[in-house]
């Protein structure tokens, strides 16, 4: 489905990414390619690091996947005791190696390189504004935005232009900064997308790291301390670490979607283990919406703890009815003959032992548009199955996100103009039912409050500016309807 041109504005500067920054450890760079390694399912278009040996900033970005952009050659020339780095996935349309991060930027002052995960609701307007004053924009993400306002500020210190331009911007943001000296860590006061510190041991020193999820720390070695505060920015220098807390407090908005899908289940996002309550909302989804069924499957990998949750429950069996072909590349040919179901096939594949003759409960994480849903469906039935039931571990998906979460536009999310019956017909199933906010909360510890659910609910705790033609999005403060 083509986006329209007001759909498009929101599309340029969309940034769903995985951040690390690594401060005082001799093998920085490599600790933040590992890091990288990590995160990668935050974002497969482009990797990019930029380290610091004390008097430059050193950087290298690509196209594709971490292990395709660097190899230990390109690490070694990374030489410093402080890097930072970026996993990035972008929308249609903003593809392209400008785009891949970090960005660097050189003032009269020193160099300054900068990552970012999130969405800022007032780029264009802010972008404008600049740009009217002479900024000459090299990118078309939000994140330069960030630069060209440190550049402009006239604050006396490194923070406080950081500070400055942080004030001005609105929206979601988990940053990290480099420069030769120092390393700045930074989280929107809303809190939006997660952030973690940790610290390093190493030869007596002890060395700092700051990334998107606590799997990143798992894999280097480091030592969880906490969560980036909402609104908390820190430094990291010669003298250790500084905290700094410039911004007045604002109503907690973590995103819901990250423990829905968006995070590895390995991790512990906004305090909460995501396997665990990805468990929780299957448990949940079999007490709302029971079947009577054989076996019970996930959509692999994300449907995977929702289903062992809904079939400890239901106290039916759980198996691997889909298999998925983990090794896909970026591309592939698609056959000029016709095959049924080709795209999913590619990914998943029916284990008709499993299937044949069962009344089949599949488990997965959301619908977003239903063409992929109706696929699996009718492969499953296609396997032999008898019946098939659809449980989704979220409420219906009815709004796109503009904080930093891939989301279709409204038009292109099927559960915004279809009731679930009728999302039930096209998908094919028996029967279909979805997980209730009320459920989902009850996943996460009864924790109603401190969320951002705009994507189920159409409660957008942020204003998102004027309403552009066409894109029916919620003024501040309206639910859709």
């Amino acid at each position: 489905m083509m986006h329209d041109q007001a759909d498009e504005v929101f599309d340029r500067f969309h940034e769903e990414c995985g951040v690390v920054g690594i401060y005082g450890h001799p093998e920085a760079s490599n600790l933040a390619y590992l890091s990288l390694y990590a995160l990668q399912h935050r974002g497969q278009e482009s990797a990019g690091i930029t380290s610091s040996n004390g008097q430059t900033l050193l950087t290298h970005k690509g196209m594709g996947l971490v292990a395709d952009v660097f190899d230990e050659k390109l690490i070694r020339r990374l030489e410093g005791p402080s890097a930072i780095g970026q996993n990035r996935y972008s929308t249609a349309g903003s593809t392209a190696i400008k785009n891949s991060q970090p960005l660097l930027a050189k003032y009269t002052h020193g160099s300054l390189a900068i990552a970012h995960n999130g969405n800022l609701v007032n780029a264009e307007e802010l972008r404008a504004r600049l740009e009217a004053s002479g900024s000459i924009f090299q990118s078309t993400v939000d994140t330069e935005v960030i630069l060209h306002l440190i550049a402009a500020s006239p604050a006396p210190t490194p923070i406080d232009r950081i500070i400055d331009a942080l004030a001005q911007v609105r929206g979601a943001y988990s940053l990290v900064f480099l420069s030769e000296d120092h390393m700045i860590a930074a989280r929107d006061p809303h809190g939006f997308r997660p952030l973690v510190l940790g610290r390093l041991k190493h030869a007596g020193h002890t060395g700092y790291v700051v990334a998107s999820e606590t799997c990143a720390l798992d894999l280097i070695g480091a030592e969880y301390e906490r969560d980036v505060q909402a609104g908390e920015i820190l430094l990291f220098d010669a003298h250790g670490m500084t905290s700094h807390s410039p911004f007045p407090q604002k109503p907690s908005a973590q995103c819901i979607f990250e423990h829905v899908y968006f995070a590895r289940p390995d991790s512990a996002i906004f305090g909460q283990n995501v396997y665990q309550a990805r468990k929780a909302f299957g448990h949940q989804l079999a007490k709302e919406s029971p079947v009577p069924a054989d076996v019970v499957i996930p959509v692999p990998d994300s449907g995977t703890p929702a289903a062992l949750g809904y079939a400890e429950e239901s106290k039916l069996p759980f198996e691997m009815g889909l298999i998925r072909n983990h090794y896909i590349g970026r591309t592939f040919i698609e056959p000029q003959s016709s095959i049924r179901h080709f795209g999913v096939k590619v990914k998943l594949n029916a284990l008709a032992e499993v299937l044949r003759g069962k009344r089949v409960v599949v488990v997965d994480d959301s619908i977003v548009r239903g063409t992929t849903s109706q696929k699996i469906v009718k492969m499953i039935r296609s396997a032999g199955a008898s019946e098939v039931h659809l449980r989704i571990s979220s409420p219906p998906t009815t709004g796109p996100c503009f904080y930093g979460v891939d989301t279709p536009t409204r038009r292109e999310l099927i559960a915004a103009t279809h009731s679930v019956e009728e999302i039930c017909h096209y998908v094919t199933a028996d029967s279909l039912a979805y997980l209730s906010e009320a459920g989902m909360y009850a996943g996460l510890n009864g924790q109603g409050n401190g969320y951002c659910d705009a994507c189920f609910t159409g409660r957008y705790p942020l204003p998102l500016g004027s309403r552009p033609k066409g894109s029916q999005l919620p003024l501040f403060g309206e639910r859709e309807q």
